[in-house]
């Protein structure tokens, strides 16, 4: 009996570890899993995206290690805004990249709200590609309808549109399958995913974000990886050159 308490004691500390263990395993699985390869013949065009979780980023030193295009956050939610959007955004169109923003769509904010602090954050800057709305379980609220999350969705692009800014959908395969698909087959997509190629239907993906372990000189650590889905990178400046940033809907901004 005396032992009992020193016993449970150790079996406590045991699981504890072994806990800890099975976290780090996953984590390290997940880590590894994080990257898909590609072969730069077939995939010739590199992009990056980065928000003010990477530092301070050397966009002249990214555009020299043959970087086309990167994706800047640029704000989350209703009110939300990055800290490095501004200066990352000057920096790298100064460096000569195409550049884009990205939003993380929140599930629990409606949909016009976020349009208005996207405008703002933007506020009538050029942009080369399409506006990104990052649409994914990860960082949002669970029990939130799926119903709810599209319709919110829809509200937000049509208003960015009627503003004149042309809408890409970020998201995972997860996401795709169940806020995309059928729901949004107007809108472009950039894709996460992990295998080679990401999707089945590759006629239906745009942007492709194959890693997020990438090593890319001028940013510090790790950096996701893009590219966009086409072997022939000329077909990329076409795409540039067709000005795919500005809606159809309301044309307001002037092509370069």
């Amino acid at each position: 009996m005396s032992n009992r308490p020193r016993n449970i004691a150790i079996g406590l500390i045991a699981l504890t570890a072994l806990a800890i263990s099975g976290a780090m395993l996953v984590r390290s699985i997940t880590s590894r899993g994080a990257h898909a390869p590609v072969d730069r013949a077939i995939y010739p065009v590199c992009g990056i995206d980065v928000s003010a979780h990477n530092g301070e980023v050397d966009f002249d030193r990214v555009k020299a290690a043959g970087v086309d295009f990167v994706y800047i956050k640029a704000s989350e939610g209703a009110t939300w805004r990055d800290a490095c959007f501004e200066t990352n955004y000057r920096r790298a169109v100064d460096a000569g990249l195409a550049v884009g923003i990205y939003h993380f769509f929140r599930f629990d904010v409606e949909g016009w709200r976020q349009s208005v602090n996207v405008i703002r954050a933007i506020n009538g800057r050029h942009l080369d590609l399409p506006v990104a709305i990052d649409i994914e379980e990860w960082g949002n609220p669970g029990g939130v309808p799926t119903q709810r999350v599209v319709t919110e969705a829809r509200s937000m692009i049509e208003l960015l549109r009627r503003q004149g800014r042309e809408v890409i959908i970020y998201t995972n395969k997860n996401g795709y399958y169940r806020f995309v698909r059928d729901n949004f087959d107007d809108v472009a997509l950039w894709v996460c995913g992990f295998t080679n190629p990401p999707m089945r239907d590759r006629a239906r993906w745009t942007m492709w974000q194959h890693s997020h372990l990438g090593r890319i000189d001028g940013v510090r650590g790790r950096v996701d990886l893009n590219t966009y889905n086409t072997p022939v990178h000329g077909a990329f400046d076409d795409y540039l050159s067709a000005s795919p940033a500005i809606s159809t809907l309301n044309p307001r901004y002037p092509r370069k």
